[in-house]
């Protein structure tokens, strides 16, 4: 598609055999915690998206400038630092229920969680569900940074 510069893109890497290679215990937990999770929310199977980020579903962007793209509808990427949930329509979004979820930080649109035996997985999947939701009514067009609202 013209004008459609994608960043990172689909492989056909095993997410499974992905996440079972995770080298730190709680990482590798954590990480099968949220397949599941993710998995159950969006009704979506798992597949990478890049070398290192598990997706489910996608979505389209287009920005006022023209350029166009793709990318997961919901996604995490097990970090040695923490897991990061990705949250493309920005974390302000959500920032009613991140109040409820327990120890977290933010960036813009992305919620890092240390340890999820901390944090309230009910807050954490009504979060993703809500996020998984606007980018998939239609094209997306704002970036996290930019307010996160369509």
């Amino acid at each position: 598609m013209a004008g459609d510069t994608p960043r990172t893109t689909w492989t056909d890497a095993d997410p499974r055999a992905f996440v079972a290679e995770v080298a730190r215990p709680l990482r590798r937990r954590d990480a099968e915690t949220l397949l599941a999770l993710m998995e159950r929310v969006t009704r979506q199977p798992p597949r990478m998206f890049g070398a290192s980020i598990v997706g489910f579903g996608e979505y389209r962007y287009t920005y006022a400038s023209g350029r166009t793209g793709h990318a997961a509808a919901a996604g995490f990427s097990p970090r040695a630092a923490a897991c990061v949930v990705y949250l493309s329509d920005g974390v302000e979004a959500h920032a009613g229920a991140l109040a409820r979820l327990g120890p977290h930080s933010t960036g813009v649109g992305c919620l890092y969680l240390k340890d999820l035996a901390q944090v309230d997985l009910g807050v954490l999947e009504e979060i993703v569900a809500a996020s998984y939701a606007t980018l998939t009514t239609g094209t997306y067009g704002l970036r996290a940074r930019e307010g996160g609202q369509p």
